[in-house]
């Protein structure tokens, strides 16, 4: 290993990978910014200029674009409620409640950028010294057991609801559950839900219901509240730093959250939105009393989501690198890059070639560096985009959100259907539904459809896949206790204050 990671040193530390580093990681964080826009756009758009290169230069351009455009995501997620990534989903909570309604957006991109780094830079450390042992541990996964994974996600869904709200997040999730079967069934061939509409046929996108639950919704109740007076952002004009009790609340839940998001997106078919979504599940479970609440700006909330998607974005090198096996769209489209430059990655890659290998997970250290120097500078500009007069700030929100649902598709349908999303989502916000539940349910229910589906046709239609196996088992168990633990601490909360 040591020759390996002195291989990739030699490779990435000249002039002219270096500079693909910063470039990849530049255009990466620019593309991120834009709502509508994410990693594959990015990728997709890098790929033609990459063709020319050297196979180690090429894939460490694209890693770079990959990070970038993770890292870059939480910008328009914090600033406008606009997560057009669903790895940023989570940060969106209570980043823009730092940013809007506690007055402090270079606070809020300030702990992004430094939980992302740190992410980011663990993760890479993680996959240094365990890409290969890890690569076989990924493969006893089967699809029990990402079922059950797919359960456990859903079984946070108490994480989003404020006290005694707990039923109205139970119905957002089922909601999320019931759109995602919208469109064709591809076991069976069979439209559902479609009502005859050919523009439904592929389903709705995640870009539409993100865009139109959040980013929309919110310029809609910017107008609802434009009377009321709100807390004027603090602008910063020196230094980024956090102070002593920010660093001293972020360091646990930065480091927990680094190896659970690592872990995570090690899993083909995971990555960084069931990531983001259980590690911010998880430190609200932790949280005894926070002030402010989770969901109101607490610091913790949104270290926990961009410390595990970045650091799971790491994390879904390992089966890409070493089983061949794409986790995620991004990573299936870096597997065609490589599989253009003539290599086949898999087990054999590390010997075959090892220059590749060393190089893409060295750079990625590097690319973090880079991505914190380019990112910290810039928030006192980003941060002014919350001063600016509403009047200007509501239409520019409402034609992001539009053009990127439509530059997507080019199909005028789209923009119907977000309107609607979008003036359902404001009434169901003024009447206290939260709208993270609606996402998750959205996002995993698609998985947990298809890995329910695979594992009964393995068992027969027979359930007792459930507790087949000992991975099985142990998730079951996990999902109990987080199913009950809202029942544990009322119990030992009545008891100990007795």
């Amino acid at each position: 290993m040591i020759d390996g990671i002195l291989l990739g040193l030699t490779t990435v530390l000249t002039l002219y990978n270096l500079t693909l580093v910063l470039v990849g990681c530049a255009v990466g964080t620019i593309i991120g910014m834009l709502p509508g826009l994410g990693p594959i756009s990015a990728i997709a758009l890098m790929i033609p200029i990459t063709y020319g290169f050297e196979p180690s230069s090429g894939m460490i351009l694209l890693a770079g674009v990959y990070y970038g455009a993770i890292f870059g995501g939480s910008t328009s997620s914090i600033l406008i409620n606009a997560p057009g990534v669903a790895g940023t989903v989570a940060t969106a909570f209570d980043g823009y409640a730092m940013a809007g309604q506690l007055g402090q957006p270079g606070r809020a991109l300030a702990t992004a950028a430094y939980a992302s780094f740190a992410g980011g830079t663990l993760a890479a450390l993680l996959l240094l010294l365990t890409a290969p042992f890890l690569a076989d541990i990924s493969l006893s996964f089967q699809s029990a057991d990402y079922f059950l994974m797919m359960v456990l996600g859903l079984s946070l869904v108490s994480a989003f609801a404020s006290e005694g709200e707990h039923l109205k997040a139970l119905i957002m999730t089922f909601l999320g559950l019931a759109l995602s079967t919208v469109g064709t069934d591809l076991t069976a061939g069979v439209q559902r839900f479609t009502f005859g509409r050919m523009d439904l046929i592929d389903g709705i996108s995640f870009l539409l219901l993100a865009m139109g639950t959040f980013a929309l919704s919110e310029a809609l109740m910017m107008v609802l509240r434009r009377n009321k007076s709100e807390k004027a952002p603090t602008i910063p004009t020196s230094g980024l730093r956090l102070s002593k009790s920010d660093v001293n609340a972020i360091v646990p839940t930065i480091t927990r959250s680094s190896i659970l998001g690592f872990f995570v997106g090690v899993l083909p078919g995971a990555g960084a939105t069931i990531a983001s979504f259980l590690s911010y599940g998880f430190e609200k479970s932790l949280a005894r009393d926070p002030t402010p609440k989770f969901g109101q700006g607490n610091i913790k909330g949104l270290a926990a989501p961009e410390a595990a998607n970045n650091a799971a974005c790491t994390g879904s090198f390992v089966p890409l690198l070493t089983l061949g096996i794409p986790g995620s769209g991004t990573t299936a489209i870096l597997l065609g890059a490589l599989i253009a430059y003539g290599i086949q990655p898999g087990p054999r890659l590390i010997v075959d070639e090892p220059q590749v290998f060393w190089s893409v997970i060295v750079s990625m250290y590097l690319g973090n560096l880079f991505l914190l120097a380019l990112n910290l500078p810039l928030i006192p500009y980003l941060a002014r985009l919350l001063l600016m007069p509403r009047s200007i700030l509501i239409p520019l929100i409402m034609f992001f959100s539009m053009m990127g649902v439509y530059l997507v598709s080019f199909n005028t349908f789209d923009l119907y259907l977000i309107v609607l999303v979008a003036v359902s989502a404001l009434v169901l916000r003024v009447l206290g539904f939260p709208m993270a539940p609606l996402l998750l349910g959205f996002i995993l229910g698609g998985m947990l459809e298809d890995n329910l589906r695979r594992a009964l046709t393995v068992s027969d239609g027979n359930w007792t896949f459930l507790i087949d196996r000992p991975i099985t088992i142990v998730l079951l168990g996990i999902i109990i206790l987080t199913l009950l633990s809202p029942v544990i601490r009322r119990l030992v909360s009545v008891a100990t204050s007795r």
